[in-house]
């Protein structure tokens, strides 16, 4: 087949160009070049720029050099304006609206593997890799392709994955799905990947590498002149019960489940953000069992497994990357929105998060928490 191959210049996406090159596939190589660094927004506080191991020009290198190695073209898009609309910005607004985003998923579904399969569908291509740690398989009996768990669960990245469409599946490779991480550095050892096989994996959203996001969020609103009303202000930290505890300067600096950052409001107990309300400017915290919830909603859903469901039904679900999936009910709202029920509480169910829901090793679907 014609693959094309996305190379973020990590060690997965190399074994996984590797694996498909050694079973004498036609292979083109694309890395995406998603966010300016000299924009001066990933700076530290002396106003240096910040090392990143995701999306750098280092990577960018890097993954030609593989491409060099392994015998196959190279090519590198520009999306950083896309980038910017589809990622960044949407980040911005969701935490200044009182929401904890998860950036990857949108990067991956909407802007990296939709990119490149139109690209791909351009050049004639048959198939799209990635390094990803998932799986597809086509059922005859339904006529659709499933998305699975990778088989390393502790690497599993379906999760990230949910909004693919049934046609986007049907051209989807994932050649590392029934690999483990050591097994992958195997193999970029094996085919005399030097560059990549020992390269530390990237943790932190590509653009904010320390992981302060409000940092980043302020220095993207100053360099941007955002309007006023979008300007993060201070505000009261309450209880739940309405009291004023003291002040913080910005919503945007917290997140649900948060114990840190909130000053000397306890008076000797262990304090959390257990909410916070962007209309009332407000955050609000509590004990750590007031973290606890039994329901929420979820809006923007896609149905993978079937076609959205008439009627209510079982799964394990997530609210978040690392959450262990807990069995609930998903009561359906419309094609669109559903609202879920867990037959146990579950702790710090947090907005703008996406959930995803499983049966066994296979994705149902999955959408973005809205409350």
């Amino acid at each position: 087949m014609k693959i094309a191959v996305a190379m973020s210049g990590g060690v997965d996406s190399s074994a996984a160009a590797a694996l498909l090159k050694a079973e004498g596939h036609e292979l083109v190589g694309f890395s995406m070049q998603l966010w300016n660094q000299r924009r001066g927004l990933s700076v530290d506080e002396h106003g240096d720029p910040l090392p990143s191991r995701c999306c750098s020009l280092d990577d960018i290198y890097d993954a030609r050099r593989v491409a060099e190695e392994l015998g196959f073209p190279f090519y590198v898009l520009n999306l950083e304006s896309e980038f910017e609309q589809s990622v960044v910005k949407p980040f911005v607004e969701s935490y200044l609206a009182g929401e904890t985003p998860i950036p990857c998923v949108a990067c991956n579904s909407r802007l990296k593997f939709a990119s490149l399969d139109r690209l791909a569908q351009s050049l004639g291509c048959d198939k799209v890799a990635t390094g990803h740690y998932a799986r597809v398989e086509y059922d005859e009996v339904v006529n659709r392709y499933r998305l699975l768990r990778g088989r390393d669960l502790q690497k599993d990245q379906s999760y990230f994955l949910w909004e693919l469409t049934q046609e986007q599946l049907s051209r989807a490779l994932f050649p590392l799905g029934n690999l483990s991480k050591p097994e992958v550095r195997e193999i970029a050892r094996q085919h005399d990947l030097k560059s990549v096989a020992e390269k530390a994996e990237s943790q932190e959203i590509c653009f904010v590498p320390d992981g302060d996001y409000a940092g980043f969020i302020d220095r993207y609103l100053d360099a941007e002149g955002e309007e006023a009303g979008k300007t993060p202000r201070a505000g009261e930290i309450v209880n739940t019960l309405g009291e004023e505890l003291g002040q913080h300067n910005g919503i945007h600096r917290y997140t649900v489940g948060q114990r840190r950052g909130l000053g000397a409001i306890g008076q000797g107990r262990a304090l959390y953000v257990v909410q916070l309300d962007p209309a009332r400017n407000r955050v609000v915290v509590g004990a750590e069992d007031e973290l606890l919830q039994y329901e929420f909603s979820a809006a923007g859903v896609n149905w993978l497994a079937f076609e959205p469901p008439a009627e209510a039904l079982r799964a394990d679900v997530r609210v978040r990357y690392r959450h262990t999936a807990a069995q609930a009910v998903i009561e359906i709202i419309d094609a669109r929105r559903v609202h879920i029920v867990f037959d146990e509480p579950q702790r710090a169910i947090t907005p703008g998060q996406a959930t995803v829901f499983y049966r066994g090793d296979e994705v149902l679907g999955g959408g973005w928490i809205v409350k």
